[in-house]
């Protein structure tokens, strides 16, 4: 036998996606290259471990095993490498965070230079509603979760990263604004999030204390969907400003400043009270505590001065 690590992997790959064309891609290799890995792979065996039926790539049984043996032999080197980097004082281990949707457009920039500075962490960020968020804390599931309302049930701890604003938005400018914002809501056609999700939380909240009804509304479960929506000209929406730069840049999306509007909250990083984090999450509180303010002036400049525009 005389395979190398790179054929493992390749190997891996194609049994993962039954499909070199999609192996290649995503190893960014040529599907030509891929072809001959594999086949140079399957030289070492006398028994087949794909085969190809009616121009689909089937695994055999063999195959299965040959791949599970290899994954265990790519744990193995990981481990090494893992070790190699310990000993040198290299940070290892994994991060994870579960973050509200909105926070797509929040999060990765207060993770970036720590995950580029530290190769041998893994990051494990899984962007979801703001209920199923909850419900990771509860479960202490994760090392963090990246909210912009604190639920009142839990006893947490928390760094507050950035301000969040939620303005009224759509694809026209409505020039009656010395109205009330009763009359001029009560008008329009809404946009709202799915149930469980904070902004849906935060319109319905902001709606109920204005006492305004509304005549007609659409129901989407996700920021973008409802961002997609409004650019559509479907309706209105209360959204979060830090989603909608580029549409407000390109004249896609206007703001209608509504008394009782921009709603403002604040997007924090919050995590179970008495939680005995591990290495890796203490050292990214350590990042934030010395680096948040520098990568807001350098990240979110545009979004801190909006008001000043």
């Amino acid at each position: 036998m005389n395979y190398t690590l790179n054929q493992l992997q390749i190997f891996l790959k194609i049994v993962d996606l039954k499909s070199i064309t999609k192996a290649s891609e995503e190893l960014h290799l040529t599907q030509p290259a891929v072809s001959i890995q594999l086949k140079n792979f399957q030289n070492q065996f006398e028994i087949p471990l794909t085969e190809v039926v009616g121009r689909k790539l089937y695994v055999t049984d063999f195959g299965e095993e040959i791949a599970e043996a290899a994954r265990r032999i790519i744990e193995q080197v990981n481990a090494i490498d893992y070790k190699t980097m310990a000993y040198q004082g290299e940070l290892i281990g994994k991060l994870k965070i579960s973050v509200v949707s909105t926070g797509k457009y929040v999060m990765p920039h207060f993770l970036s230079s720590f995950i580029n500075q530290n190769k041998a962490v893994q990051l494990n960020m899984d962007v979801t509603n703001k209920s199923t968020v909850i419900k990771h804390l509860e479960n202490n599931e994760v090392d963090f979760a990246l909210v912009s309302i604190l639920p009142d049930h839990l006893r947490l701890e928390k760094m507050d990263l950035l301000s969040n604003e939620l303005r009224l938005v759509g694809s026209e400018k409505i020039t009656d604004r010395k109205s009330s914002p009763k009359k001029i809501l009560e008008n329009l056609p809404l946009i709202f999030r799915e149930q469980g999700s904070g902004t849906r939380k935060t319109m319905e909240t902001f709606l109920s204390e204005k006492d305004i009804s509304v005549i007609k509304k659409l129901e989407l479960t996700s920021n973008e969907a409802v961002k997609q929506a409004v650019v559509a000209g479907l309706g209105f929406s209360i959204m979060p400003l830090i989603g909608i730069r580029n549409e407000l840049e390109n004249g896609h999306l206007y703001i209608t400043d509504v008394r009782g509007l921009p709603i403002k909250t604040t997007w924090s990083l919050v995590w179970l009270k008495g939680k005995n984090l591990s290495p890796v999450a203490k050292a990214f509180l350590d990042h934030l505590h010395k680096h948040k303010e520098d990568i807001i002036k350098d990240r979110f400049s545009w979004y801190t001065s909006f008001d000043k525009k």
